[in-house]
């Protein structure tokens, strides 16, 4: 982006598919005994889409919605830069938190039309 360039903001098609596939990840961790703990948990240096628990383990959800896989998977959106970032708001998370878990996991939620895919242990 060059000098003065404004981000682009998400279409409201995109925004509504992004709002779907959280929905849909929630639901999946729900269904396999998982808590939410949070949603769009933000702070002033970014967002984790999905944080939720199971006894002895929180898990940072990263969800990826896309109508169709034509240009490649959701989770190939999930690159190292991504990884990066999510793993420092995990480490903000945790300090304000203090949960006491045994174990902290990465997942990628990939959402392509209807279909969700849970990658466990992702990064």
């Amino acid at each position: 982006m060059g000098a003065g360039a404004k981000p682009r903001r998400p279409s409201l098609s995109a925004r509504a598919r992004g709002v779907f596939g959280e929905n849909e990840a929630a639901r999946w961790y729900v269904l396999h005994g998982y808590e939410v703990v949070s949603r769009n948990w933000r702070c002033p240096q970014g967002e984790i889409d999905l944080i939720v628990s199971a006894p002895g383990v929180v898990v940072f959800c990263e969800v990826k919605a896309r109508a169709s896989a034509e240009f490649g998977g959701p989770q190939a959106a999930v690159d190292w830069r991504k990884q990066r970032q999510l793993r420092r708001l995990a480490a903000l998370w945790l300090a304000d938190h203090r949960p006491g878990v045994a174990e902290v996991r990465f997942d990628v939620v990939a959402v392509t039309g209807a279909r969700v895919e849970v990658i466990e242990a992702a990064f």
